[in-house]
């Protein structure tokens, strides 16, 4: 029987943090990684360009790794892109069992015990908040919580230029929860609704009162693929356990093993690949 790896794909470098989680939780499992780094940020871009960027890569995953199952490690595209590839292209896929899936869906689904208040503070970027994808899944996986929601345009560029420990870094951090939280006394819990973020959790914690928790999406989408594999063990037969893990990026090599040390804790080694024009055509 074949078997193959578990696909994740992300704008630039976030879902480098859901990836060190599930390499924890699945050490067995086979791994590859894309990120469209020379095309990051997605947050700003319009919906039509996310869409093509996001199945260009979900193609790339498919066509060129054989990748059976695929997590959309990006908020701004599991909002703004997920639900439109699963309902058109990828619907010729679909049909032979494979599974492209979001981090959303299952954030959603998971958020409702780590609040008292039911009141959850959400900090994205730009594309996620004018998606309004986490109002809507709120309202129908988990109407009794209140989502209000904050956009933080700067965090991902000072991110990924290494500035995580810059007082201008603080600053941003600092004005965008003051307006989160002028929104509604109620928070008691911030969902980091972005996989850059976590690596400020550490400096949210320590502008935000003591009272509120910090919530980053990791662990969530670690519990979410456990429960997806148990209900699926057809998929879980399929995926490869060779505890291999693969990276490619569509910027320079270099520069994206450099910048990837601060989110996975190690060396890697990643590939250059160009996925413009790919598409999800079964023919191709």
């Amino acid at each position: 029987m074949n078997r193959f790896p578990i696909g994740i794909f992300d704008s630039g470098y976030g879902g480098l943090t859901i990836l060190k989680a599930l390499e924890k939780a699945f050490p067995q499992y086979d791994f590859v990684y894309l990120g469209d780094n020379a095309r990051a940020p997605y947050g700003p871009r319009s919906f039509e360009t996310i869409y093509k960027f996001t199945s260009e890569g979900v193609a790339f995953l498919l066509k060129e790794k054989k990748c059976r199952l695929i997590i959309l490690a990006c908020n701004t595209a599991s909002a703004r892109a997920l639900r439109q590839i699963q309902q058109t292209s990828f619907q010729p896929w679909a049909e032979e069992g494979y599974r492209v899936l979001g981090v959303i869906r299952p954030t959603i689904e998971s958020l409702a015990p780590f609040s008292r208040t039911k009141h959850i503070g959400l900090l994205a970027t730009s594309g996620t908040v004018a998606s309004e994808t986490y109002l809507r899944e709120g309202e129908e996986y988990a109407p009794d919580l209140t989502i209000i929601q904050q956009a933080c345009p700067m965090l991902v560029p000072l991110i990924e230029s290494g500035e995580c420990h810059s007082e201008g870094t603080r600053f941003f951090v600092k004005t965008y929860l003051e307006e989160l939280l002028s929104k509604d006394v109620e928070i008691d819990t911030i969902l980091l609704a972005c996989t850059h973020y976590p690596l400020i959790k550490e400096m949210i914690s320590k502008i935000v009162p003591s009272h509120i928790t910090i919530l980053p999406q990791g662990e969530i989408i670690v519990n979410s693929l456990k429960f997806y594999l148990e209900r699926h063990p057809e998929m879980e037969q399929l995926l490869s356990k060779g505890g291999q893990h693969l990276f490619f990026t569509t910027e320079e090599s270099h520069a994206f093993e450099q910048a990837a040390r601060q989110f996975v804790g190690r060396a890697i080694s990643a590939t250059t690949v160009n996925i413009a024009g790919m598409t999800l055509d079964r023919d191709c």
